[in-house]
């Protein structure tokens, strides 16, 4: 699927009707989740085919974007029931009714996720983690750490441009590289 086509088609997904800020919930632009996951599939092979896991998967716009570009399966993770409804509502506009992808409400900062989800079972972790910007300092640290764990492959995840230097850094503790 092309860059644009793709684009276009993520502009049909719903954000979050209320976010809560607690959460840090904020919407991933159509421009930059396309990108994101285009790129990832283009140059790198880490969609199409591959078995992806959506980190604090909102309301499913990356997760809809990896399904778009073939993924062979996603689950979509995250901690807020309403956002995981409207992830729900919004598998409407995929085209494939027999599209692989399911969700799960589990708080990827507690232990008992690995209960729920076996270390390594994904090809390639997808993310727009929060930020730590509201009393949960460290918690984009956090989701990489689980990434980690949960993906063979690759992990892709958005950050601050000013704390690119600090992530690349905290993720060489993850055996990733950035």
């Amino acid at each position: 699927m092309k860059l644009r086509k793709l684009e276009m088609a993520l502009e049909d997904v719903e954000d979050f009707e209320e976010p809560k800020i607690k959460l840090e919930q904020y919407s991933t632009t159509s421009h930059l989740a396309a990108s994101m996951i285009h790129t990832a599939e283009q140059q790198f092979g880490d969609i199409s085919d591959k078995k992806v896991i959506d980190l604090g998967c909102g309301c499913g716009k990356l997760s809809i974007a990896c399904i778009m570009m073939d993924a062979s399966f996603v689950l979509g993770v995250d901690v807020d029931q309403d956002a995981l409804s409207t992830f729900s509502d919004n598998l409407e506009i995929l085209d494939d009714e027999d599209a692989k992808v399911d969700r799960l409400q589990a708080d990827l900062c507690k232990p008992e996720l690995f209960n729920l989800i076996k270390e390594k079972s994904f090809d390639t972790a997808v993310m727009n983690p929060p930020f730590g910007t509201k009393n949960n300092k460290g918690i984009d640290m956090d989701f990489l750490y689980i990434a980690s764990k949960l993906a063979k492959t690759a992990v892709y995840s958005l950050h601050k441009t000013s704390t690119r230097d600090y992530v690349v850094k905290k993720s060489k503790g993850f055996w990733l590289e950035g």
